[in-house]
């Protein structure tokens, strides 16, 4: 399917900056005029994959964080989050509630059950030491 608007944003892996990431997400999405929960779900979402990639792909290192976003017809989006940075090993074992590679840290290992119970669907592809792409999607409801 061949989206209809898209924009690409990259940044520094601050965690400064994951809510600038979030809004700018929420800005570009607002052509669409979401509902405050639909808008809500998908911040939450980008937030979580967004400090996913700083805090576990990056880690004590700084790098840059991709946002891809499109928009398709009938409402459809779709959200890339992309890291170059250390990868995922065991992606599945990486997305099972409360696992986390930073226990010290005081990491809830939820962001991967987030951002699956606030979008329709989610797909991780990830190559250790190449890094990670989230990629989310969600159809908005229907305008009356």
């Amino acid at each position: 399917m061949k989206y209809i608007n898209s924009f690409k944003l990259q940044f520094v892996g601050r965690s400064s900056n994951e809510g600038f990431s979030r809004s700018a997400v929420a800005a570009f999405l607002a052509q669409l005029d979401p509902t405050v929960e639909e808008l809500s779900d998908i911040k939450t979402a980008v937030s979580e994959a967004v400090t996913n990639a700083i805090v576990h792909g990056y880690g004590n290192k700084l790098g840059i964080v991709y946002i891809n976003a499109y928009v398709f017809a009938n409402r459809k989006i779709a959200i890339d989050v992309k890291d170059k940075g250390k990868g995922i090993e065991d992606i599945q074992r990486a997305m099972t509630p409360l696992f986390t590679t930073s226990p010290e840290s005081e990491r809830s290992g939820l962001g991967f059950t987030v951002m699956e119970a606030f979008m329709d669907k989610l797909r991780v592809r990830s190559k250790t030491g190449k890094g990670t792409v989230v990629h989310m999607v969600k159809t908005l409801k229907a305008k009356e």
